[in-house]
């Protein structure tokens, strides 16, 4: 199985101390097998030029994602997939932001599992496959 990792994903494990859960879950996969887009890239980018620490933030990006993640781009067939989602989600009066269902696209294109903490704000996307991974660890973090 082969994964699109959401903003959120990516950002947990740049935390100082993220969940073990998680993280050892991640280690069982293939880095061939690890993938971002594009878009969640531009994500990581503006939160990284907004903060007061951005030069930290910045080489984070530099030196531990994108080495770690094989970026996709949103291309021609993405934006037809995104295009053909928002129309039906619009016309449910169910909407997306546009970056999260560019994102969700891309992961349907490609045929990943698009691995999010945010699975009810995905779900209303037909035929995205969703990983729970994230969302567990959560739950599994003691209070």
């Amino acid at each position: 199985m082969a994964y699109l990792f959401d903003t959120d994903a990516i950002s947990e494990v740049l935390k100082p101390r993220p969940l073990p859960e998680y993280v050892t879950w991640l280690r069982t996969i293939s880095r061939s097998e690890q993938f971002t887009s594009a878009v969640v890239v531009g994500e990581l980018f503006k939160g990284a030029f907004r903060s007061p620490e951005a030069s930290r933030h910045l080489r984070n990006i530099e030196t531990r994602v994108l080495p770690a993640v094989t970026v996709l781009s949103y291309d021609v067939e993405a934006a037809r997939i995104y295009g053909a989602l928002q129309a039906q989600l619009q016309g449910a009066g169910r909407t997306l932001a546009d970056a999260d269902l560019q994102i969700a696209a891309t992961a349907i294109h490609h045929g990943l599992e698009l691995v999010t903490g945010t699975l009810r704000h995905f779900r209303r996307i037909p035929g995205l496959r969703l990983c729970a991974a994230l969302d567990e660890a959560r739950r599994e973090r003691p209070s």
